[in-house]
């Protein structure tokens, strides 16, 4: 006789992140709450990804090797498809969970909502940086998801599978690598999944050092594709619309200007900083960073 299906499937994509992938797999061990399956999608890891899977020896954690050509939502994709249960976790090889995450985002899941999303505790390099707390509700609905950015983290997310699977999953276009999870959240608030949060503190999203240029213009890239994929899609588009589509564009370019200033490329982030302001000028905190970036040499000069 078949065995039950678990109560949650939990959806972990890597590729050579053995040295991160045993706490991740023991974190979900560490669950208060039992009735789980962890499905580790391998992009076929030249490391000893396979022997930290083997190395816990438990009927519930399966790998499953698959080849994604560089789409991770490929490989998430998988491993829904491949899921037994109804809830769907998804854990990114390097993050963590605390022991009650599965348990308050069942519990936030049985007041109606179709997908939940808890507070994560951001490290850099193993050292705290910021605890971060998503949401709120109204800022999940749709057109404030569009106009104001993501407010949803991946290894944050329990989401039930049929509205996954309505929403035709993660999108694999090679254009989205890096926010196709910003695109899902999209899709679904448009399609009307009701999307809830939970305000506390339930696993680390962890940073491994500052981001490298490639990285910061390739998700700039991502995230402008995204939105105008979406931009594209809306009816009619009065002055007010097409005004909060040009300060939206400039929120990701701030975003990226904030990124070299934070590796310390004040230099590239003055180039981010002026297209921000020539799409719109209306972002009080750019004010705050562009005055930062003021005093950056000042700083450096008296150090």
């Amino acid at each position: 006789m078949p065995s039950p299906p678990p109560a949650v499937s939990v959806v972990i994509p890597t590729y050579n992140h053995a040295q991160f992938l045993g706490q991740a797999l023991r974190s979900v061990l560490a669950q208060t709450c039992a009735g789980w399956e962890a499905i580790v999608v391998n992009n076929y890891s030249q490391d000893n990804t396979a022997e930290i899977v083997a190395a816990f020896d438990d009927p519930r954690i399966q790998l499953v090797n698959f080849r994604n050509h560089g789409i991770i939502a490929a490989s998430r994709n998988h491993g829904v498809q491949l899921a037994r249960a109804e809830l769907v976790a998804f854990l990114d090889s390097d993050d963590v969970w605390y022991p009650r995450k599965l348990e308050c985002c069942l519990a936030r899941l049985e007041e109606g909502y179709d997908l939940v999303c808890h507070g994560e505790a951001w490290t850099t390099d193993g050292a705290p940086a910021r605890n971060m707390f998503y949401g709120p509700e109204a800022r999940a609905a749709y057109r404030s998801l569009l106009f104001n950015g993501n407010c949803i983290s991946t290894s944050a997310v329990v989401v039930k599978k049929t509205v996954l699977r309505q929403a035709g999953g993660f999108n694999e276009d090679a254009r989205f690598v890096t926010v196709e999870d910003y695109d899902l959240w999209l899709r679904l608030s448009r399609a009307g999944a009701r999307i809830g949060f939970v305000r506390e503190i339930l696993g680390e999203y962890r940073i491994h050092g500052a981001n490298a240029s490639k990285a910061l213009l390739r998700h700039l890239e991502a995230e402008i594709a995204v939105i105008e994929s979406h931009f594209a899609a809306l009816a009619a588009l009065d002055w007010i619309t097409r005004l909060r589509i040009r300060r939206r564009r400039a929120l990701a370019y701030y975003g990226t200007a904030r990124g070299f200033q934070t590796a310390g490329d004040y230099r590239e982030a003055w180039r981010w900083f002026a297209r921000a302001y020539r799409e719109s000028p209306f972002i009080l905190r750019m004010h705050a960073a562009v005055l930062l970036n003021l005093l950056a040499p000042l700083r450096r000069a008296f150090a």
